[in-house]
Protein backbone atom coordinates (compact mmCIF):
# COMPACT_ATOMS: atom_id res chain seq x y z
CA UNK A 1 0.00 0.00 0.00
CA UNK A 2 2.71 2.52 1.05
CA UNK A 3 4.43 1.95 -2.47
CA UNK A 4 1.29 2.63 -4.56
CA UNK A 5 0.87 6.33 -2.60
CA UNK A 6 5.43 7.08 -3.60
CA UNK A 7 4.21 6.27 -6.71
CA UNK A 8 1.43 8.59 -7.27
CA UNK A 9 3.10 10.95 -5.41
CA UNK A 10 5.91 10.87 -7.93
CA UNK A 11 3.62 10.49 -10.94
CA UNK A 12 0.82 13.18 -10.08
CA UNK A 13 2.86 15.82 -8.00
CA UNK A 14 3.16 16.05 -3.92
CA UNK A 15 0.39 19.36 -3.61
CA UNK A 16 -1.17 17.83 -0.55
CA UNK A 17 1.44 16.81 0.70
CA UNK A 18 -0.39 16.85 4.17
CA UNK A 19 -2.46 13.86 2.82
CA UNK A 20 0.67 11.73 1.19
CA UNK A 21 2.34 12.44 4.66
CA UNK A 22 -0.52 11.28 6.65
CA UNK A 23 -0.90 8.32 4.32
CA UNK A 24 2.44 6.99 4.77
CA UNK A 25 3.07 7.93 8.90
CA UNK A 26 -0.27 6.12 9.21
CA UNK A 27 0.89 2.57 7.13
CA UNK A 28 4.42 2.92 9.31
CA UNK A 29 2.56 3.62 12.67
CA UNK A 30 -0.29 1.17 11.75
CA UNK A 31 2.57 -1.91 11.13
CA UNK A 32 4.50 -1.01 14.40
CA UNK A 33 1.00 -1.49 16.59
CA UNK A 34 0.16 -4.64 15.05
CA UNK A 35 4.15 -6.03 16.52
CA UNK A 36 3.46 -4.57 19.10
CA UNK A 37 0.29 -6.48 19.41
CA UNK A 38 2.34 -9.32 18.48
CA UNK A 39 4.86 -9.12 21.17
CA UNK A 40 2.55 -8.74 24.18
CA UNK A 41 0.04 -11.63 22.85
CA UNK A 42 3.44 -13.92 22.37
CA UNK A 43 3.41 -16.31 25.19
CA UNK A 44 7.09 -17.48 24.98
CA UNK A 45 7.70 -13.46 25.82
CA UNK A 46 8.29 -13.49 29.78
CA UNK A 47 7.99 -9.51 30.07
CA UNK A 48 4.08 -10.27 29.41
CA UNK A 49 3.32 -13.01 30.93
CA UNK A 50 0.69 -11.23 33.36
CA UNK A 51 -1.11 -9.60 30.81
CA UNK A 52 -3.95 -11.25 29.35
CA UNK A 53 -4.77 -11.45 25.30
CA UNK A 54 -7.63 -9.21 25.75
CA UNK A 55 -6.04 -6.80 27.78
CA UNK A 56 -3.42 -6.23 24.81
CA UNK A 57 -5.86 -6.26 22.10
CA UNK A 58 -8.35 -3.73 23.41
CA UNK A 59 -5.17 -1.46 24.24
CA UNK A 60 -4.24 -2.25 20.40
CA UNK A 61 -7.46 -1.40 19.44
CA UNK A 62 -7.39 2.08 21.45
CA UNK A 63 -4.24 3.07 20.39
CA UNK A 64 -5.26 2.38 16.34
CA UNK A 65 -8.68 4.45 17.28
CA UNK A 66 -6.43 7.19 18.41
CA UNK A 67 -4.22 7.08 15.59
CA UNK A 68 -7.01 7.51 12.87
CA UNK A 69 -8.23 10.30 14.94
CA UNK A 70 -5.09 12.44 14.93
CA UNK A 71 -4.05 11.32 11.05
CA UNK A 72 -7.86 12.66 10.49
CA UNK A 73 -6.89 16.06 12.44
CA UNK A 74 -3.87 15.89 10.12
CA UNK A 75 -5.81 15.79 6.68
CA UNK A 76 -8.02 18.15 7.36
Amino acid sequence: MLYKQVVYMAMVGSFPFNSFLSGVLSCFRTAVLAVCLRIQVNKENKEFKDLPPERAFADSVLCRLVLHLVIMNFLG
